[in-house]
């Protein structure tokens, strides 16, 4: 079984970019998701795709893999740059802000 080893993307519902400085490692699923009949609920046998591991950097997951003799795959983060607006938010705090306050 195959591990994954990457950095997390930032949350899309926030501007913060917590918990992206960790790398993860986590598990290819061993087998597919099935049905149940009953219930209608969709479950696999499969615990270990339920275990996320985290791990300060990128060297000390690739170190976990290898003392657990574990194939893994390493992706990249993509670089992202920062999203700053000159006048945003942030300018209406300003201490050099010449315009009165509206709202």
């Amino acid at each position: 079984m195959a591990a994954r080893i990457f950095q997390p993307a930032k949350n899309a519902m926030s501007s913060g970019e917590g918990n992206t400085k960790n790398w993860m490692l986590e598990f290819e699923p061993s087998e597919a998701k099935r049905v149940d009949p009953l219930m209608g609920w969709v479950s696999s046998g499969d615990t270990r795709s339920q275990v996320r591991l985290r791990f300060a950097s990128r060297d000390e997951a690739i170190a976990y893999a290898e003392r657990h003799d574990l194939p893994y795959l390493i992706e990249e983060p993509k670089p992202r740059a920062k999203n700053i607006r000159p006048m945003g938010y942030g300018g209406n705090y300003a201490h050099s802000r010449r315009q009165a306050w509206t709202h």
